[in-house]
């Protein structure tokens, strides 16, 4: 609350008018956090709502690095961030998923989401232009690690054409894996409902 208060140039006891505390300091960030995130609008088709929030988050995430940590570790909820998680699994469930795999889907996008994020933040290189520089630098052994030296050939030249390879293009690459793989489970199930008859029992 004072480092708060040294930042306003005011008196800490002055933020009590409005905070109760350091607790409800952390609450109110964290639901500011949720605010700045795109949400799934009613009606909009849930692949294009979900990459949609995926991207928003990530830029976010970017802008303020000591927010993943706080986003959703928060014991009291607030308004923002319980709107924004109604919304993640409206875009499923008004697409016509069932609970138990709209639910499961947001989790798995939000970890990956969350993810990326902590991993970009800890990169020894810049995610957008230093990938290479960084790998001339590293000498690995093909004896030991013949499959990363089969993947940096690829990547960064040596017995074949070069690729431009920037690690944000991995955000993309993973959420589209994500996303085909909620489709087939979405199909999958769908199937298996449909192959069981209203008794209860599986139709030949």
């Amino acid at each position: 609350m004072r480092s708060v208060a040294r930042h306003l140039s005011v008196e800490a006891m002055s933020l009590y008018h409005h905070l109760a505390g350091k607790e409800a300091l952390l609450d109110a960030l964290a639901d500011f956090v949720f605010t700045l995130i795109d949400l799934p609008q009613p009606g909009e088709p849930w692949r294009a709502a979900t990459e949609r929030r995926a991207f928003s988050t990530r830029r976010v995430l970017a802008a303020h690095p000591w927010a993943p940590g706080l986003m959703n570790s928060r014991p009291v909820p607030g308004p923002a961030l319980m709107r924004h998680h109604d919304r993640a699994l409206g875009a499923f469930l008004g697409d016509g998923f069932a609970v138990p795999l709209a639910s499961s889907a947001v989790s798995m996008i939000d970890a990956y989401v969350y993810g990326v994020a902590l991993t970009e933040q800890s990169l020894p290189f810049s995610a957008e232009n230093e990938t290479d520089d960084y790998a001339a630098t590293l000498d690995v052994p093909m004896s030991e690690y013949p499959n990363l030296v089969r993947m940096m050939r690829e990547f960064f030249g040596g017995d074949g054409p070069k690729r431009n390879y920037e690690f944000a293009d991995e955000f993309t690459i993973g959420l589209d894996l994500i996303l085909d793989a909620i489709e087939q489970r979405r199909a999958r199930d769908a199937l298996a409902a449909t192959s069981v008859s209203p008794s209860g029992t599986r139709k030949s």
